[in-house]
């Protein structure tokens, strides 16, 4: 294994989806290198494999971080090691990527924020859609179409198979609403720039096959200081509908702009980790009418076909994450962003569970 001090030691946390792909991210990229691979089963095995071979294996993360002494940690584990996870690594004096949601509590997100702070090393949450061309150009034509906004989306997930194991493993700690939400309560927070003052949330258990006190179906409403409001719809498990599973929409007084996803938006997708980021056109409608009421513009159609897979959304990811290290990015709003959107996500959360509007 090559020992140049120049280069980024990176200890890989969780080998999954997301854990795999950002290996293989960092396996590519110039100046890194993977110093260890972590996983509780036998998908470090796989995975190492996958990068070919020759991977320091680890099945316990502290024992990990002894042995390799890493410069920095990539972690893609279930929500509920968050956490602890990137607090050992700071404490540690690494730097810190790592998956969505920062933890799995509000307390626990800011103890990680804090970590890194008195620290003084990099932590760079993935928020992969903030890294997503297509997505960049929806929010800025969002912004574009006057206040107030109504803003709707949804991502439900009728997964079966391996995805219904991955979905009942992370709702052990977080619904659909939290896990996900943060995502698109992140984009309608840039959208708007305006703060959120109140959130309303509503939720079904539609499975015995989940933790007791959790639910697989949630919708979430949350009101700004500006009137603009938005809504977002998670569920998932195999009884989920595939009808307008894949709603992007913003609707404002000067016209509204859709995400229009005709393949990945079609029979069978909803489950798919790569179908979830597509997007291939916006169309952009236009409000204006003249004296007749009639439009007086036609509406814009974008074309996205040539837009990122998910590998190379993982690719620009690690390369942020490099850049921030490298360039000693301030990353203080990057990480109360983060923070934020889990805040308002668990009160999505509290309103579900107590039937009541939350102010925040």
């Amino acid at each position: 294994m090559r020992n140049n001090p120049d280069t980024l030691r990176v200890l890989i946390v969780g080998c999954g989806n997301m854990g795999a792909s950002h290996a293989l991210a960092f396996h590519q990229m110039p100046g890194a290198e993977i110093c260890g691979i972590v996983s509780t089963g036998k998908s470090k095995e796989l995975l190492n494999v996958k990068l070919g071979g020759g991977h320091l294996l680890f099945s316990d993360y502290q024992e990990a971080l002894n042995a390799t002494n890493p410069g920095a940690v990539c972690i893609s584990t279930y929500p509920d090691t968050h956490e602890a996870f990137a607090v050992m690594a700071f404490e540690k004096g690494c730097h810190v990527f790592m998956e969505k949601p920062i933890a799995d509590s509000v307390a626990g997100a800011e103890r990680v924020a804090a970590a890194a702070k008195k620290a003084g090393k990099k932590l760079v949450v993935g928020y992969i859609l903030r890294h997503h061309p297509s997505w960049i150009k929806f929010i800025e034509i969002a912004q574009q179409l006057g206040k107030p906004l109504v803003m709707r989306m949804n991502l439900n997930q009728q997964s079966h198979g391996y995805m219904w194991d991955v979905h009942r493993n992370l709702m052990k700690s977080l619904s659909p609403i939290v896990d996900c939400g943060v995502h698109y309560i992140d984009v309608m927070c840039q959208m708007v720039r305006s703060r959120p003052v109140q959130v309303s949330a509503i939720g079904a258990r539609l499975t015995n096959d989940i933790p007791e006190g959790n639910y697989n179906y949630g919708q979430l409403q949350i009101r700004f200081e500006d009137g603009s409001v938005g809504w977002y719809e998670a569920g998932w498990g195999p009884m989920i509908s595939e009808t307008a599973f894949f709603v992007k929409d913003v609707i404002g007084p000067e016209g509204s702009v859709s995400i229009v996803a005709k393949d990945a938006g079609g029979a069978g997708k909803s489950d798919s980790i790569e179908a979830h980021t597509k997007t291939e056109s916006l169309r952009w409608h236009h409000a204006s009418i003249d004296a007749n009421n009639a439009f007086t513009q036609q509406d814009d159609w974008i074309d996205l076909t040539d837009e990122p897979d998910h590998q190379e959304l993982c690719n620009r990811e690690q390369a942020y994450f490099m850049k921030a290290i490298q360039d000693d990015i301030d990353l203080t709003d990057h990480v109360e962003d983060a923070v934020n959107s889990l805040r308002i996500a668990f009160a999505c959360d509290e309103s579900v569970r107590t039937g009541e509007v939350v102010k925040l």
